[in-house]
């Protein structure tokens, strides 16, 4: 390596580091593109900002939400605050999350930085978010849909939105079951005005293999509003579109009471091979997320 391009990283390393520590942004932030000949990432300043979460039921009193096993049920919950995401990505949820773990030198042909290991990422890093809530009725058995993922961008010209993906995990009914089913959504159909491909492929739908941490990808689709339900506020009116999702069952009673609660988990993750995360969403936040759902009795 000669003395010009040992100074030319030194000078990039400077330039980088003083933007991961003088970015003052929210959630997640893009900083700098990194592309290799087989496979593209984005390191991103992981600083930890708060952001609202509210997570909602409707479909009208027999359903009810409560964000513990025990608690209070009702038809709203407000679930915890997070501060912050690295840049993940999965094709099932159960499979655990992947992130860059570590960048090395790039060849001539690629930038100073390429991604060169994955590995496992985890809640406890804060990595991504994750919590549960909890459904019961005290009608008849109910099938659950999403209804709504409602969410604020910072800035409509940048929506970080458009990188964004809420996996729900849903259980057998009754205090840690095992997991009954899992669904993913992107939350947005805006598009980043300065998307880049952003895998091997060079094509759009592609993230990491779960099962695997050598970066190899696959094609997948998340869900989207397709997939929800339409509820009437003014009603509680529920219809069923052609591609309305059922998530799970909760179990009603004959004599009113409340049925056995059923445990669906939440993850909320910036989704790190998405072609929407580029540098421009550098110092934009998603301010608000609230997830809703509703019910159709059986």
């Amino acid at each position: 390596m000669d003395t010009a391009f040992q100074t030319n990283t030194q000078d990039n390393s400077r330039q980088l580091k003083r933007r991961l520590t003088g970015a003052g942004v929210a959630l997640i932030v893009a900083l700098l593109a990194v592309v290799s000949a087989t496979y593209a990432w984005y390191i991103y300043n992981t600083g930890r900002h708060t952001t609202k979460v509210r997570m909602a039921a409707g479909a009208g009193a027999n359903l009810q939400i409560s964000n513990s096993y025990n608690g209070t049920y009702g038809s709203a919950a407000i679930l915890d605050s997070f501060e912050g995401l690295t840049p993940v990505s999965t094709n099932q949820i159960s499979g655990g999350f992947q992130k860059v773990t570590k960048f090395i030198d790039g060849t001539e042909s690629q930038p100073d930085l390429v991604a060169g290991l994955f590995g496992r990422s985890s809640e406890a890093d804060q990595d991504y978010y994750h919590t549960s809530l909890f459904l019961r009725t005290n009608g008849a058995a109910t099938d659950i849909y999403l209804s709504n993922i409602g969410f604020e961008d910072s800035d409509e010209n940048s929506p970080i939105s458009s990188a964004i993906r809420v996996g729900l995990v849903a259980h057998k009914a009754g205090q840690n079951q095992d997991i009954a089913g899992e669904h993913i959504f992107e939350i947005s159909d805006k598009k980043n005005p300065e998307k880049q491909y952003n895998t091997a492929t060079g094509r759009e739908g592609y993230v990491l293999d779960s099962s695997k941490t050598d970066g190899t990808t696959v094609p997948f689709t998340p869900y989207n509003s397709d997939a929800y339900c339409i509820y009437d506020v003014d009603t509680g009116t529920v219809t069923l579109k052609p591609g309305s999702i059922k998530l799970c069952t909760v179990e009603g009673t004959a004599d009113g009471r409340a049925g056995t609660p059923v445990e669906v988990e939440i993850y909320v993750w910036l989704e790190g091979c998405d072609e929407d995360c580029t540098a421009n969403l550098c110092s934009q936040t998603l301010k608000n997320l609230a997830v809703s759902f509703a019910g159709v009795s059986r």
